[in-house]
């Protein structure tokens, strides 16, 4: 049965303010009733001013906590907490000097950011839930949505694993170093580290893969190795993963690789792909022949050759779950042509490493977001400058503007402002919470001298490029191209098919629409102090090739490797370039 479309309200009447504002402070008292005592909380000078209104209150019962909190809590960043991040690292690890760093206790795990910029990633403790509202997880609602058989693809492997050491020398904990989804799913289904090895050889309840396949680091084995137990099984009805980018190279990768997988199914044997030589074994024990469904999928051909491939061959499919918002949205139309128009794509949240901050608002609509979450969060508007005294509560938005989130966080952060920037578009008819879209990450985007062309400016682009005249734009990203005075923004295209005839309409086209989201782009063109962008269409499988490069060079987890919209390092713009095609 079909759940009803909400939509959103312009306007809160008093009693939903009233409620979203009773259950926004509650929040707050018991995440700063909990926090305050810790490490952190009685130490930094940041807090001093709060600390001495507060003193000899009831912090989770007196109201007027609420009113010292807004006034003397200023700001933070991460630089703020890296010091007492950096103790997790330090050696020996003794419990007496990490319980109660952040939050309090110890954490589950440490998530390690995507580092999608190039910058260092970003390593944030993970704490144990506390409060009763706070709503399940990501990892928890895939877990819930379905009975089903479901490829899982998600990266197990860890960067490291801490010792928390007792003071007789015992290990009282271990923590893992891991990827954010990592971290959460495996505490979400309760698997351990330290059980790892029970797991190994097992294909858990419901899912199609192996257990091990989540180890394999290297992003084009993972996948193959994902895709061959899929196409084994007949009766998949959901694939699980972080973004939409993996199902997209899965595909690639099964078609490039038809004859292997399929001849591996009919004959039974794990094939030689390379880097899967730790756990081949794991990975066989689970394999057989199936001669049968070889000839059924050799009937049916390769993804890239059928229209609503998938259908064929899995009757059953009913979802794909991913991140698919913004600018992943782009990827959704070569996604939905071997899905076919049956296959729902479903989005997962919206959060970052540092918190989660909400669920889809309607199944189905992949950009529209109502905030849910166990954490508190505020707001400052992009058009204001962004300090302390222009914070905004969650009944104080307006439709139409553009706020940052601001959170403080059961696991430690104190009014942390998150470097994303969202769309108020109303609020929910059922709770009051605000309804907002993803508009863009603040610090992406390409920074001319006389303005800022932002991740959205850029998808607008994009937009208005893939038409049937000029090209099927695939995936993208930018650059600022100075290879000719004066400077400009620089486009490099994945496409699918050909060039259309209106290519070469196509750089005056991506002016036109820089100039809509921003006139000041028409001023610098008319004084010469800007040319038409640059379009530059490269190779076919050059984005999926750059995940397995970056995810080589870079150690990282599978599923964490995303191409920035803005390609701001040297080698990366190098590398890019060198897989050029055509220049429109």
């Amino acid at each position: 049965m079909s759940l009803p479309t909400v939509y959103p309200l312009s306007t809160l009447s008093p009693e939903l303010k009233a409620s979203l504002q009773e259950r926004t402070e509650r929040c707050l008292k018991d995440i700063v009733g909990a926090n305050i005592t810790t490490h952190y909380g009685i130490s930094v000078a940041s807090l001093s001013l709060f600390r001495q209104a507060i003193a000899g209150k009831d912090v989770k019962e007196d109201p007027t906590v609420i009113i010292d909190f807004r006034q003397a809590v200023p700001l933070t960043d991460y630089e703020c907490y890296s010091p007492f991040i950096a103790e997790f690292f330090r050696h020996p690890r003794k419990l007496s000097e990490l319980e109660n760093l952040l939050a309090p206790g110890l954490p589950n795990y440490i998530a390690r950011s995507s580092s999608t910029t190039g910058n260092k990633p970003k390593l944030l403790p993970k704490y144990p839930r506390r409060c009763a509202t706070t709503p399940s997880s990501f990892a928890k609602r895939l877990h819930l949505s379905s009975s089903g058989k479901a490829v899982h693809m998600y990266c197990f492997a860890y960067r490291d694993l801490l010792d928390i050491m007792g003071e007789d020398g015992e290990v009282m904990k271990k923590i893992l170093v891991c990827m954010g989804s990592c971290g959460a799913v495996r505490f979400t289904e309760n698997w351990p580290v330290e059980t790892d090895s029970t797991r190994m050889g097992t294909t858990i309840p419901g899912h199609v893969s192996p257990w091990a396949t989540g180890f394999i680091t290297h992003h084009r084995s993972f996948l193959l190795i994902h895709a061959l137990f899929a196409l084994f099984d007949p009766t998949v009805e959901r694939f699980l993963m972080t973004f939409i980018t993996l199902f997209v190279d899965l595909i690639d990768y099964v078609h490039e690789n038809w004859d292997l997988l399929v001849t591996s199914i009919r004959d039974g044997t794990i094939p030689d792909i390379g880097h899967i030589e730790r756990v081949r074994t794991y990975l066989q024990a689970n394999f057989r022949a199936n001669p049968q469904r070889a000839e059924e999928l050799q009937n049916i051909g390769p993804p890239l050759d059928r229209p609503g491939w998938a259908q064929h061959v899995w009757p059953d499919l009913k979802t794909v779950v991913c991140i698919c918002s913004g600018v992943f949205a782009t990827l959704i139309p070569k996604a939905r042509s071997v899905l076919g128009p049956n296959v729902l794509i479903q989005g997962i949240g919206y959060g970052c490493t540092e918190c989660s901050l909400g669920r889809m608002l309607n199944i189905g609509d992949t950009e529209t977001f109502v905030l849910e979450t166990g954490d508190h969060v505020e707001f400052l508007d992009t058009s204001r400058a962004l300090v302390q005294e222009n914070i905004l509560q969650a009944w104080d938005l307006e439709p139409g503007k553009y706020y940052q989130p601001v959170v403080t966080t059961e696991d430690g952060l104190w009014r942390y402002v998150v470097d994303d920037v969202i769309q108020v578009t109303g609020f929910d008819p059922r709770n009051g919470s605000p309804v907002f879209k993803f508009y863009g990450r603040k610090n992406l985007a390409v920074r001319l001298w006389y303005a800022e062309v932002t991740e959205a400016h850029l998808v607008s682009v994009i937009r208005a490029l893939s038409t049937e005249d000029i090209a099927d734009v695939q995936e993208f990203t930018a650059v600022i191209d100075l290879r000719e005075v004066p400077q400009t923004v620089g486009f490099f295209l994945e496409i699918v098919g050909d060039i259309g005839p209106g290519a070469t309409a196509a750089r005056q086209t991506a002016f036109e629409a820089l100039v809509r989201a921003n006139e000041e782009h028409q001023r610098a063109f008319d004084a010469g102090r800007l040319r038409l962008p640059t379009i530059r269409i490269v190779k076919p499988g050059t984005f999926a090739e750059y995940r397995l490069w970056r995810g080589e060079s870079m150690n990282a987890g599978v599923g964490q490797i995303k191409v920035p919209i803005v390609l701001l390092n040297e080698d990366q713009q190098e590398w890019i370039a060198d897989r050029v095609i055509v220049e429109l």
